[in-house]
């Protein structure tokens, strides 16, 4: 261990990639963070593994390799690759209705939402128009009910727009009906395979390993009135906020919070944890077939998203790389950032499985600590 700008650090870190060794520490010294863990697996060795910083705001718990945190929208993939392996395994099919698993979501002009559209962000509810109050958002019926019984805001596959929370329950209801499976138990049963310490739904015996999560103050987020805003501006309120605490505000860092199943947002876990499933999927067979690994991670959706007010690319629930978004060098490298740059990807040119989480959060995907990682990581590859 060793004094980082006082954070302490450890881990591994093979020699050659002691460039993003350096960038974590300097993440600590110079770009704010306050606990955090970086893992890098190259064609299947783990060649970075440290953990550095604090679980708590006063910094008296020192980030352990058992910690894990709240990555958002880093679950976003992890879900969609329980959905995917069920079109593997032949139950459902990406071009079937969601109405054929899920009945009751077909009314209100959403009959013809299929499983392509919901994993490329296209199902039209990134919103649900229902108000819910936060105790109905820790039961997941009245959730999904009132998913889907809200109309569309836009036709079916006509528009794509970032479904920064209803994700959760759409793709997690979908991953229910077909398999009987609540997601939480869906992912432990990959990642118990796996060694993958990820979770959706912390358990109790597990949340003392929980670090803090920090917002930090200067991105405080400001009260919304619903019964004045209108057009983008109500669907963008709703899509955040319906329920107030569906982004976790004022809800983060609670036993209920944790235990949500909620995979959009609520999904815990650590760097190698993430890595881990990516390190998987860049192995034919072992989670998706080659086949629909393939077409997941290529480009299927992009568009201006009236959510984000930014342009976006999807594959089947992941984010594939692009230039304002690199996810290194390569081509067809793939995966998903969460709010405040927590961050699991893979690159299968490289044979990269990058995974990166953190208790500092900024309300943005890209982040200096991310990206300081990131370039680490090739430029280790390159000699540089």
């Amino acid at each position: 261990m060793e004094d980082a700008g006082r954070a302490p650090v450890e881990g591994i870190c093979d020699e050659r990639f002691s460039a993003v060794r350096a960038a974590f520490v300097e993440n600590f010294a110079d770009r704010g963070e306050l606990g955090g863990a970086v893992c890098v697996i190259h064609r299947g060795t783990v060649v970075v593994d440290l953990v550095g910083g604090w679980m708590d705001r006063s910094r008296t718990q020192p980030w352990s390799v058992d910690t894990i945190t709240d990555f958002y929208s880093v679950g976003k993939a992890l879900l969609s690759v329980l959905l995917l392996r069920l079109v593997d395994g032949g139950s459902v099919g990406l071009d079937d209705r969601v109405a054929s698993s899920w009945p009751e979501f077909a009314c209100g002009g959403k009959s013809g939402v299929t499983l392509r559209h919901v994993l490329t962000h296209r199902a039209g509810v990134p919103a649900i128009r229902p108000r819910l109050t936060d105790d109905e958002l820790f039961d997941w019926e009245a959730m999904t009910g009132a998913l889907a019984a809200t109309e569309p805001w836009w036709p079916p596959g006509e528009q794509l727009a970032y479904h920064v929370n209803t994700f959760g329950h759409l793709v997690g209801e979908l991953v229910h009906r077909i398999s009987g499976a609540m997601p939480g138990e869906a992912l432990a049963a990959v990642a118990g395979s796996l060694g993958a310490d990820v979770w959706f739904g912390v358990p109790e015996r597990e949340q003392h390993r929980c670090a803090t999560t920090i917002w930090d103050p200067a991105f405080a987020i400001p009260p919304f009135d619903l019964e004045h805003l209108d057009g983008i501006h109500l669907l963008n309120a709703l899509a955040h906020f319906n329920p107030p605490g569906y982004s976790s505000v004022g809800l983060v860092n609670t036993r209920r919070w944790r235990s949500l199943q909620l995979g959009s947002t609520s999904g815990h876990g650590s760097a190698n944890g993430v890595a881990r499933i990516y390190d998987a999927l860049l192995d034919a067979d072992r989670l998706l077939s080659e086949e629909l690994r393939d077409e997941a991670v290529s480009v299927q959706a992009t568009g201006r998203c009236p959510i984000l007010d930014d342009d976006l690319s999807y594959g089947l629930g992941f984010t594939t790389t692009t230039a304002r978004r690199p996810l290194g060098p390569n081509p067809g490298a793939f995966g998903h950032f969460g709010t405040g740059g927590s961050l699991g990807f893979a690159d299968p040119v490289d044979g990269i499985a990058f995974g990166y989480v953190m208790n500092h959060v900024v309300p943005r995907w890209q982040s200096s600590r991310n990206r300081a990682l990131i370039d680490a990581v090739y430029a280790s590859l390159r000699g540089r």
